[in-house]
C-alpha cells in the first residue's frame, strides 16, 4: 500500500496535472466574474500545501544526486556515454534495494557480510542473534576471513549470540585432514563465543543444504554460488523480507534436545579428537561414527 502511494505521489502525470490546475485556477478566476476570489485563494493554497508535502515526501523516498556537467569534461560525448552506463547500473542497484533485495558478487560478499553484522551491532535491532549455516567443503576458507571473524567477536562482546552450523559430507568427516581442519575451525569459533554444531549434508534435503546467514529478524544473506579463497568468484543475495521462513529453515536443521547440532558435534568430537591427538586416525572407525550421527 505504501509503495502504491509513493508511486502515485511521484507520478509525473499527477504532478503535471497539479501544475496545470495551479496555473489555470487564477486564470479562470480572472476571466470569470462568477468565481469568488476566496475560492481561488483556497484552491491555490491547497495546491501549494500539496506541492510542499509532496516535495518533502519525495525527499524522504528518493535519493537526490548531483549530475556532473559534461561541459567540464575533456570529451563531453565520451563522458556522457560512460556516465549513462554507470547511472543505469546505480539506478538498477538502488531499485533492487528498494524492493528489499540486493545481489553481490565475488569480493563484495565478505564486505557485505561484515556490514550486516556491524549494522546489527549499531542498530539496536532485536534479537541480536545470528543463525549461520555454512556448507563447509573447505574449512580453511572460513579461517582466512579475518575481518568477518573479528566482527563475529564484536557482536558477541556487544551481547549478541551466534549459532553456526557446519554442514559437511559424511565422506569428508571421515577424512583425517578434513577432521583436523574442521575441529581447528570449531575451536577458533568457540574462542569467539560462537555456539557451533554440525549436520551431515548427505542427510539433508536440497532446500536445507544451502549456505545462508540470518541476521536477527532483519536480513538473510544467501550464498548462491560459493566463493573461493581469493574471492575471484561467488554470488550471494541479501533479502530484507520474509526472514522468518529462513529462521524456521535453520531451526529445522539445528534440531532440539539431544538431537541438536551441538550434541551431534560433541558426539563426533568424542571419536575424532582422541584419534587426532594420538596421531592414530582410523578412517573406517571414523566413518562408522559418522554413520551413527
Amino acid at each position: 500500500m505504501t509503495a502504491k502511494v509513493a508511486d502515485l505521489l511521484s507520478s509525473p502525470l499527477l504532478n503535471g496535472v497539479i501544475g496545470v490546475v495551479g496555473v489555470a485556477t487564477p486564470l479562470v478566476g480572472w476571466l470569470s466574474d462568477a468565481v469568488s476570489l476566496h475560492v481561488v485563494l483556497a484552491v491555490e493554497t491547497a495546491l501549494l500545501l500539496f506541492l510542499v508535502a509532496n516535495h518533502l515526501w519525495m525527499r524522504r523516498v528518493y535519493i537526490t544526486l548531483r549530475r556532473a556537467n559534461n561541459k567540464d569534461m575533456s570529451d563531453a560525448r565520451y563522458f556522457d556515454l560512460v556516465r549513462g552506463q554507470l547511472e543505469q547500473e546505480l539506478i538498477t542497484d538502488f531499485g533492487e534495494i528498494a524492493d528489499g533485495h540486493l545481489q553481490v558478487y565475488a569480493g563484495e560478499v565478505p564486505r557485505l557480510s561484515v556490514l550486516l553484522f556491524q549494522a546489527l551491532i549499531d542498530s539496536g535491532s532485536e534479537p541480536k542473534r545470528v543463525l549461520a549455516a555454512d556448507l563447509t567443503t573447505n574449512p580453511s576458507l572460513l579461517k582466512q576471513r579475518r575481518e568477518y571473524l573479528a566482527v563475529n567477536r564484536r557482536l558477541v562482546e556487544a551481547g549478541g549470540t551466534i549459532q553456526r552450523l557446519f554442514i559437511a559430507f559424511a565422506a569428508d568427516l571421515a577424512r583425517e585432514d578434513y577432521a583436523r581442519s574442521l575441529l581447528q575451525l570449531v575451536d577458533h569459533h568457540r574462542s569467539l563465543g560462537v555456539t557451533c554444531g554440525i549436520a551431515v549434508r548427505d542427510r539433508l534435503r536440497a532446500d536445507q543444504a544451502i549456505d545462508f546467514v540470518v541476521v536477527a529478524r532483519a536480513a538473510v544473506l544467501v550464498e548462491e554460488d560459493q566463493g573461493d579463497a581469493e574471492y575471484t568468484r561467488g554470488r550471494s543475495s541479501v533479502y530484507f523480507k520474509q526472514i522468518d521462513r529462513w529462521t524456521g529453515r535453520f531451526e529445522s536443521i539445528w534440531g532440539h534436545g539431544t538431537d541438536a547440532a551441538p550434541f551431534v558435534l560433541q558426539t563426533y568430537e568424542a571419536v575424532a579428537r582422541p584419534m587426532l591427538n594420538a596421531a592414530e586416525w582410523d578412517e573406517r572407525r571414523a566413518a562408522e561414527a559418522v554413520d551413527k550421527l
